[in-house]
């Protein structure tokens, strides 16, 4: 199954038609660490982490993960653990997952550059919530219900197309 995102405002799946938010700076091949751009390419999906305090866990065959108030994701090009899980602590510093605001209250990881990771070409793109489709620092946003919508009709096969 292939998400793709259409003209920077929408994102399609199969007959669904999703609207959504990009990065500040639209759309880029060559994404580099803090350029608030969303990367050019075709990508896995990831895991999906949420917060079991806000909302159930949601019905996807995607892989989940209950987001802690220590969980973080490494936004520094210096760090060995950089564009991965991590707990926040002194010495790991980075994306909070756990907000104040409702963003990462669900959110879906966009394996880009997660595997064979280069350090500043880009960290902790994410499907995640929207209010207002306001633009974001990279990721896609989405409204809620549309996003518990997608988690139902992806699949651990599902790649998304974003150009």
């Amino acid at each position: 199954m292939l998400l793709r995102l259409k003209n920077k405002e929408y994102l399609i799946v199969d007959e669904f038609k999703f609207k959504c938010s990009i990065g500040k700076k639209g759309l880029k091949s060559k994404k580099k660490e803090g350029d608030n751009c969303t990367p050019i390419g075709i990508f896995k999906i990831g895991k999906v982490y949420y917060r079991s305090d806000r909302i159930k866990k949601p019905e996807t065959v995607l892989k989940t993960k209950k987001i802690t108030k220590n969980m973080g994701w490494c936004d520094d090009p210096y760090n060995k653990k950089y564009n991965k899980e991590i707990v926040l602590d002194k010495k790991n510093k980075g994306e909070k997952l756990y907000r104040r605001d409702n963003i990462y209250d669900v959110l879906i990881v966009i394996e880009y550059n997660t595997k064979k990771i280069k350090p500043f070409k880009g960290s902790a793109i994410f499907i995640h919530l929207t209010k207002n489709y306001s633009p974001t620092e990279g990721c896609i946003a989405l409204k809620k219900n549309d996003l518990l919508i997608l988690l139902k009709i992806i699949n651990k096969n599902s790649k998304i197309k974003i150009c």
